[in-house]
């Protein structure tokens, strides 16, 4: 499945200012059931084509990028983060709203990203390959954003078409959740990202 962008399916600036109310609107209502809380902490922001496509509109929107190579950049870096039939990919957000719990977290949970996984029925849990651009933790920290990749086997995409469950979840040893099941909303807009 080749579902990556190319500058024909990108509108003009002009046309994006006009469009955008209702296209960022559509995108809002698109993502709400493409997000998976794991813990009170922890959200999994499921991407796909068009949440791809807003980011990359927005981000030109935002630089007022019109020519060609930067265009044709913008493409490059987010192309990646749209699923290709065999894999889900999230951006994996650590949310805090005091300042200081965000710092003292971040120093406890470093390696997060290599410890959230997805479960297919009773297949063993696929963990994520996490922020493959660059790598987001360090000794002391870990980032509060991570890109992530779940792979999934043709036996789970199919397990999965089939009606299996589909489960989220986080074994660190500070960070231990597993998400609720999934509504069906949810479910059906990540089977979408599958061959």
């Amino acid at each position: 499945m080749d579902n990556k962008l190319t500058r024909n399916d990108l509108l003009s600036l002009e046309e994006y200012y006009k469009q955008r109310p209702e296209f960022r609107a559509r995108v809002l209502a698109h993502k709400q059931a493409r997000q998976v809380a794991v813990g009170p902490n922890a959200t999994l922001y499921f991407e796909d084509r068009l949440t791809i496509q807003y980011q990359v509109q927005e981000m030109l929107r935002i630089e007022r990028v019109y020519e060609a190579k930067g265009i044709e950049d913008e493409l490059q870096a987010y192309n990646p983060l749209i699923p290709d039939g065999g894999n889900l990919k999230a951006t994996f957000m650590l949310e805090f709203t005091e300042v200081e719990d965000r710092r003292r977290a971040l120093a406890e949970l470093g390696g997060i990203e290599r410890h959230v996984y997805c479960q297919v029925g009773d297949h063993e849990p696929v963990y994520a390959i996490a922020d493959e651009d660059l790598d987001r933790s360090t000794e002391e920290k870990t980032s509060a954003v991570h890109f992530l990749r779940f792979e999934l086997s043709a036996q789970m995409r199919a397990a999965l078409k089939a009606g299996a469950s589909l489960v989220f979840g986080i074994d660190h040893p500070n960070y231990n959740h597993q998400a609720a099941t999934l509504a069906d909303a949810s479910r059906d807009s990540l089977l979408r990202d599958l061959d």
